[in-house]
């Protein structure tokens, strides 16, 4: 960087970015990234999703993460909203889970039930 142009130049770009975030209209992927998810193995099943989304290029998908959802004991927990539709809430997931959430969930539209909160005890 060698202008104040160059760092005004990065500034939009960056804040055109942040605003894409706000007002994106398809999938959002969230990763409950407190201290108990981080604990319960969140870091890895986020980078399982950032992966998985990169490799098959989901341009209408975002991946994000959010502190405590307030479900400790199903830590990892990650929340699926697509427009439409309600909330899918998957719990205790692992990174070996992903790949079949994305494929059948966000791509296929069907919510992979056994993995969901309802089906927990």
């Amino acid at each position: 960087m060698k202008s104040i142009a160059e760092l005004e130049k990065i500034r939009q770009a960056t804040l055109s970015k942040v605003n894409l975030r706000r007002e994106h209209e398809g999938t959002r992927i969230v990763v409950g990234m407190a201290t108990c998810g981080i604990a319960a193995g969140a870091r890895p099943v986020m980078n399982a999703f950032l992966n998985e989304v990169g490799k098959r290029n989901l341009m209408d998908v975002v991946v994000a993460q959010t502190g405590c959802i307030g479900m400790c004991r199903f830590e990892p927990i990650v929340e699926i909203t697509t427009p439409g539709h309600d909330k899918v809430t998957y719990v205790n997931v692992k990174p070996e889970m992903v790949p079949k959430i994305v494929a059948d969930h966000v791509v296929n539209g069907q919510p992979v039930v056994e993995y969901t909160i309802g089906q927990v005890e």
